[in-house]
């Protein structure tokens, strides 16, 4: 079940640095990519920034709609993460060659990716600039959701190993959320 999150805190979503996968969508073609560098930016209104390389259909199809989705991933999905962060969308879709799963944005038109454990939805705040020379966008966070079994009052807790998001080192490694503490 996926609970609504409140726009002014999605930033939380994504505070502690997990993988996302990029999907986006345009004139009846999707495409999804994986992406290490992504975070938050600001609170109101709510803003996220992701590198989407300049050689990707993903780049491609977030410029002719201005819209994306990031989608946090969970362990369960680690091996789906590698294939389509490893192979081109250019000539094939991503969803059916890696099992993937699209569905409907509540807000955009790309799609969400199934069994995510938080989907932030973001409509690109135009820096032509960041954008050209950097491959850096930024998104205005439209929807926020999370998956209540792990976010809820605001807070992240993984009870369920499968259900932690991962954080991509290099080479296929990764390393799930950890336990968290207070001080």
């Amino acid at each position: 079940m996926l609970a609504d999150v409140e726009l002014a805190k999605s930033y939380r979503l994504l505070n502690h640095g997990p993988t996302v996968l990029v999907s986006s969508a345009a004139g009846g073609r999707r495409n999804v990519m994986a992406a290490a560098w992504a975070m938050p930016l600001d609170f109101d209104p709510p803003k996220v920034l992701v590198v989407v390389d300049k050689s990707t259909y993903t780049r491609e199809l977030i410029e002719a709609s201005g819209e994306f989705v990031l989608n946090i991933p969970c362990r369960a999905q680690a091996a789906q993460v590698v294939q389509v962060g490893s192979e081109s969308g250019h000539g094939q879709d991503k969803f059916a060659s890696s099992g993937l799963k699209p569905m409907p944005g509540l807000k955009v038109g790309a799609p969400r990716v199934a069994g995510c454990i938080a989907y932030l939805e973001c409509r690109v705040v135009q820096e032509p600039h960041n954008q050209q020379q950097y491959d850096l966008f930024i998104g205005e966070v439209v929807a926020a959701q999370a998956d209540s079994e792990v976010y809820s009052d605001g807070r992240w807790h993984f009870a369920d190993d499968a259900k932690r998001s991962l954080h991509y080192i290099a080479g296929g490694a990764f390393f799930a959320t950890g336990e968290a503490f207070s001080v």
